[in-house]
């Protein structure tokens, strides 16, 4: 029985073969190791500000104050977010969402706790 390995992280191709302790793909020449790929998975989990994992749809609560840029409109302390979304934002704003008053936005989720 072989072992299946993990698509390229680069350009997720299939084609991944071992070479010593390396893991390479052959389309784009990407080579890593397993614990590489382990530490990138655990770093790609979003976690709020106590460090619950988050997960697409959960509802959250902001935590402090947050002036949104642009405008003279503030999110206050306690403002309940329903139905997030997950996402690779800009500048490490890594939730969006719909705030009811203010509209769609991005939130990052150090200021943010898991309903």
């Amino acid at each position: 029985m072989t072992a299946t390995l993990p698509p390229c992280p680069e350009c997720h191709e299939t084609y991944t073969y071992e070479q010593a302790t390396l893991l390479v793909c052959p389309m784009c020449g990407h080579e890593w190791t397993a614990h590489d790929q382990d530490e990138a998975a655990a770093a790609s989990v979003i976690a709020d500000a106590f460090g619950t994992p988050l997960a697409e749809g959960d509802s959250v609560t902001v935590i402090k104050d947050l002036k949104v840029k642009g405008t003279s409109l503030v999110v206050k302390v306690g403002t309940k977010v329903k139905n997030i979304r997950l996402a690779d934002g800009f500048g490490g704003h890594d939730i969006d969402c719909k705030i009811d008053g203010i509209g769609p936005m991005q939130l990052k989720s150090e200021f943010v706790k898991k309903s």
